[in-house]
């Protein structure tokens, strides 16, 4: 057993049970978060007495709002690159563990889920929605990227829409997640402390959550993707702000659209969209380079630290990208961020 401030981690009769449990910051990721994790599933990985992981978190507002921001902002600001890197390496072994985990892996979600919470759930076997999720992936609004295994998954994606999420970091409700495959179930909140004895239990995960699924209604996007099709599959951001201005007459959603992707960093919008063309043609692990790539350039640069600061500490304050447009992002410079490094990311 492995237990801290922030996360539990224990046996339950056939279940290791993994609790995040910083509620009072959603839950948010910390390296030792992220280590008590991997040790965790090392262990159970071999133990015969374990047939399954369970993840949950403690609270109901969110599952885990993403990694822990304020704390690589502040090594970031005060130089230690190598340090605040050394999570964003952990963390992606960690992705890269529960995609290729030997048992069935189930993520009990109810709440927001965005970044590092998207990461520790997506990549593992099944995800169950409950009423409270909400997914995103929102960095383009802190200068950063969407990572912990987005370059793989969501240019997979029906129609561009993994494309739309990247790029606008737009918050999807559970029939969304179970309509694009982000989530493999829904269940009601009240229902889930029930499947998770069940699971607990020993009985069989499939029939067992097959058994509390209920369907949450047709999916809200479905009446966007048409113009999420025809405008998110453009080679550009500028040609997709054109397309979206060009619906913009007739669609309040498309407006939206190009008004939020407005408000994003230019940069991290240039960085994202490459990103999305390249790791639909890469297998995970490579898109896992890709990502420790681009994350050890942005923390050299400016709008993560420029979003974060007007995210968290200054917030109503429009921050102030550079470049400030999608025009003035050098295509050069981009590719800059997709060049091997000298020790690249090494996976488990």
């Amino acid at each position: 057993m492995i237990e801290t401030d922030d996360i539990i981690c224990r046996r339950q009769g056939a279940a290791g049970v993994m609790t995040l449990n910083r509620p009072s910051a959603l839950n948010a990721l910390t390296l030792e978060m992220v280590r008590a994790m991997r040790q965790s599933l090392d262990a159970w990985a071999s133990d015969p007495a374990v047939t399954r992981i369970v993840l949950q978190a403690a609270g109901e507002r969110a599952f885990c709002a993403g990694g822990d921001i304020r704390r690589l902002y502040d090594l970031g600001m005060a130089g230690e690159h190598e340090e605040a890197l050394q999570f964003w390496r952990e963390e992606y072994q960690l992705n890269a563990l529960i995609r290729r985990y030997p048992k069935p892996y189930i993520a009990l979600i109810d709440g927001i889920v965005m970044g590092g919470g998207v990461g520790v759930s997506l990549h593992g076997s099944h995800r169950i929605a409950g009423d409270r999720y909400l997914f995103a992936m929102p960095e383009v609004g802190i200068g950063f990227f969407p990572d912990v295994g987005a370059t793989y998954a969501l240019p997979r994606l029906p129609d561009s829409t993994g494309i739309y999420i990247a790029l606008t970091g737009e918050r999807l409700k559970r029939a969304d997640g179970l309509a694009l495959g982000l989530a493999t179930a829904t269940v009601p909140s009240e229902r889930l402390t029930d499947l998770r004895e069940a699971l607990c239990a020993g009985e069989p995960v499939d029939g067992t959550i097959t058994a509390h699924h209920r369907d949450p209604g047709p999916p809200p996007i479905d009446e966007h993707r048409s113009v999420i099709a025809e405008s998110f599959d453009a080679k550009t951001v500028g040609e997709i702000l054109a397309r979206l201005d060009r619906f913009a007459a007739g669609s309040e959603f498309a407006q939206r659209c190009a008004e939020t992707m407005r408000s994003k960093s230019p940069t991290s919008l240039a960085i994202t969209l490459e990103q999305m063309h390249r790791g639909g043609a890469v297998d995970f692990d490579e898109a896992m380079r890709i990502e420790f790539r681009i994350v050890s350039r942005v923390i050299r640069g400016t709008d993560f630290y420029e979003g974060v600061r007007t995210t968290l500490f200054e917030k109503g304050i429009k921050p102030a990208w550079n470049p400030q447009s999608v025009e003035e992002v050098d295509a050069d410079a981009v590719a800059g961020y997709f060049a091997p490094l000298d020790r690249e990311l090494e996976l488990p």
